[in-house]
């Protein structure tokens, strides 16, 4: 029986088998050691300190007493209440000790050991005998190789981690490494802040990300969610319950491996940009992940998230004593898409009555080094109250003439009642401590930098946007015909893999509405002159072969040709060019195309990822795409407001609006293109890839036009 979790309108369901997990009735811990050196004696003690009030059962096959309880011989002999078993043993008894928990009914696992796939060959095998174990008795299995996962609030601790743990917070940690997990507990014990739940997930045998996700997404004592991932499972999976769980709990990951080797070979420009990265970075938009690059964004954002109000907008008062830090906070601010917010008059001449005459009463508000804990207080209320402001970031170094802890304790309370985010930067070390433990016993937020707290506050006005959006739902956009596309590809099934014939391309584009140029293969120069004088001139010719996918390259295209004689020469010109710069490339002709009017050129394509699915590109086109790397990747099919998205994020979607001399050209034209593209590339998973470059932009209402495409079947 599944579990049903609504989270924004979509039901995600929890199998039963994972409460125990989280919330076992009983826990035997199997392979407890009487040595203190051995982690078996760390997970149990861990597993009492913690304070778990349930049943607790050590099994050792020497048996005696560990921490004045009985150490049982064998899970056989281990008395009820227990659902939910440790192993750490040998992994080479692991599958015996699944099958006597199988036996047993305990039907929850973590294998804390290690030695399986992560040591070659045999540990992989003795995964695959666990998971044969674990299917005969419908077993679920966090591991093997992790640490083991905590709950502070139940409280519970299967972990052999060196105490002290965290403590009760609101920030949960899901991480495919184990060993961060440790370094993460003391560090945001040192910062202040504590942890709901912490799960390391080591090789993910069974239980993955995403179920682990789903299910602390239902804990109420998580108000955020942090990812340390090295990939995803099922990433089609994993986007569906993200996007579920991030409309309701702010959803933050790393994700490492950024620039792993061995990237899979492929011909089009799409291909080669379409890394996992890109692929990520989409889904992570798709699902409402906010995406951090490094570990200390992770947790400054999540601690952000967690303790402070949404902004009603991205308007920022600075409050300082310091005008260098105040001037590093403005660029941080505006690097990050927020604004210094124009103060209302009568705030500007209220601070003015009781700042010295040379502060700055204007944003930023810069007091003077001379500012005591009052002034502070005095001027953060009066930009709080400001209607023009919605968030504050205070920037002081150790003051001169009072202590910073004072500085703490004076704003702290105004700070607690604000309605409005504000966020501390406390520059120094030593001569700060008092009033950076002030602020972490009051939940206020601190850094040492200006630059990371306008980054945090960048990030909760990220969050405020994504929740007052209303999610659009991609629509198939009308007059495509799937059935059209799916004859033309049943027409071409013969085929080899690899790029098809132009004009299938071009059947597949005019099937769901993308237009295309007239093309005509042509055998002869006198055939190419013919075909010429029927479409009309100027138009261009390309050579026509599968091996040759970037024809100019090679001197395989001619551009603007008038006359029938043009066509000719042209022709001749492009088969010597091809026996001498590729002889070994099979050539099918030379392809006759109406010349389209010049206009923007972009680029548009999609690939097929292994874990996401379908992948929409977009960006600068013509030759020198991959050089400019001016591109933005979606998840298709798309909304149109992803489209959107995509333009706005790149310098080739943001021209089509026109700049300098640069008129304006088919903004929607584009949109529309890509809408297609993304809804072909979802109907036919069997185009690895498909590209149009150039997409060709005319005059705003002319339309845009599909110059040169190609595709590539698996």
């Amino acid at each position: 029986m599944l579990i049903c979790c609504k989270l924004s309108g979509m039901t995600l369901q929890i199998e039963p088998s994972l409460f125990p997990f989280f919330k076992p009735q009983g826990v035997a811990i199997i392979g407890v050691s009487q040595n203190p050196t051995k982690l078996g004696f760390g997970l149990a003690r861990n597993l009492l300190q913690s304070g778990y009030s349930g049943a607790i059962h050590f099994v050792n096959p020497n048996g005696g007493v560990l921490f004045e309880r009985p150490v049982y011989p064998g899970i056989v002999h281990v008395p009820d209440p227990v659902d939910l078993a440790v192993v750490l043993v040998p992994a080479p008894q692991v599958p015996g000790v699944l099958a006597e928990c199988g036996e047993r009914g305990i039907l929850s696992v973590i294998i804390a050991s290690g030695g399986f796939r992560e040591t070659g060959p045999a540990g992989a095998a003795l995964e695959d005998a666990c998971l044969h174990v674990a299917g005969h008795y419908g077993m679920r299995l966090i591991g093997p190789n992790c640490i083991g996962l905590l709950d502070t609030h139940l409280p519970l601790d299967t972990t052999f981690l060196p105490p002290p743990g965290p403590p009760p917070g609101d920030v949960a940690f899901i991480s495919h490494s184990g060993a961060i997990c440790a370094a993460v507990i003391d560090w945001a014990r040192g910062q202040g802040f504590g942890l709901s739940r912490l799960v390391s997930l080591g090789n993910q045998l069974d239980v993955r990300e995403t179920d682990v996700l789903v299910s602390v997404a239902a804990d109420p004592h998580t108000r955020v969610i942090t990812l340390y991932l090295e990939g995803v499972s099922d990433g089609r999976r994993f986007v569906r319950a993200a996007t579920a769980v991030a409309r309701e709990k702010p959803v933050l990951a790393l994700k490492v491996g950024r620039f792993a080797s061995g990237q899979r070979a492929v011909a089009s420009h799409t291909g080669a940009l379409a890394g996992s990265e890109s692929a990520f970075g989409a889904a992570f938009r798709r699902a409402g992940v906010v995406r951090a690059e490094t570990s200390e964004e992770l947790f400054d954002w999540a601690r952000t998230l967690a303790w402070c109000p949404l902004p009603k907008g991205p308007n920022v008062a600075i409050l300082t004593n310091a005008g260098g830090p105040a001037v590093t906070a403005a660029d941080a601010l505006e690097s990050h898409g927020l604004k210094l917010a124009e103060l209302q008059p009568q705030t500007i001449a209220r601070l003015a009555e009781f700042l010295p005459a040379a502060a700055a009463v204007n944003n930023p508000v810069d007091m003077l080094a001379g500012a005591s804990p009052q002034e502070f207080n005095r001027a953060l209320r009066l930009l709080l109250d400001d209607e023009q402001v919605d968030s504050v970031i205070v920037i002081f170094p150790p003051p001169p003439l009072y202590t910073a802890g004072g500085v703490a304790r004076a704003i702290i309370p105004t700070i607690y009642a604000a309605r409005k985010p504000v966020l501390a930067a406390v520059l120094g070390e030593r001569m700060i401590q008092e009033a950076v433990e002030y602020f972490r016993a009051a939940r206020v937020v601190e850094y040492r930098f200006p630059e990371r707290a306008a980054a945090a506050l960048a990030v909760l006005w990220q969050r405020a946007q994504y929740l007052a959006a209303i999610p659009e739902k991609p629509q198939r956009p009308v007059n495509v015909h799937p059935s059209t596309a799916q004859a033309t590809l049943l027409r071409v099934r013969g085929l080899a893999p690899g790029f098809l014939p132009s004009e299938v391309v071009n059947e597949l584009l005019a099937a769901y509405g993308i237009p295309t140029p007239p093309i005509a293969l042509a055998q002869t120069a006198v055939a190419a002159a013919e075909l010429a004088d029927g479409m009309g001139y100027p138009v261009a010719l390309k050579v026509a072969s599968a091996d040759i996918p970037h024809k100019s390259d090679v001197g395989g295209v001619r551009l603007n040709l008038f006359n029938g004689a043009q066509v000719q020469q042209a022709f001749v010109a492009i088969m010597t060019q091809m026996e001498t710069a590729v002889p070994q490339a099979r050539i099918e002709g030379i392809y006759v195309q109406r010349m389209i009017p010049q206009g923007q050129e972009v680029i548009i394509g999609a690939v097929q990822d292994p874990q996401f699915g379908p992948l929409v590109m977009f960006g600068s086109g013509g030759v020198e795409v991959e050089g400019l790397k001016d591109v933005d990747f979606c998840l298709a099919p798309l909304a149109r407001a992803e489209a959107e998205e995509m333009l706005a994020r790149t310098w080739a979607g943001r021209k089509l609006k026109g700049f300098r001399n640069i008129p304006a050209a088919d903004r929607e034209a584009v949109i529309e293109a890509i809408l297609r593209l993304g809804q072909l590339a979802a109907d036919f998973p069997q185009l690895q890839e498909i590209e149009i470059n150039p997409l060709r932009v005319l005059e705003q209402g002319q339309g845009a036009f599909a110059v040169d495409a190609r595709a590539r079947v698996g």
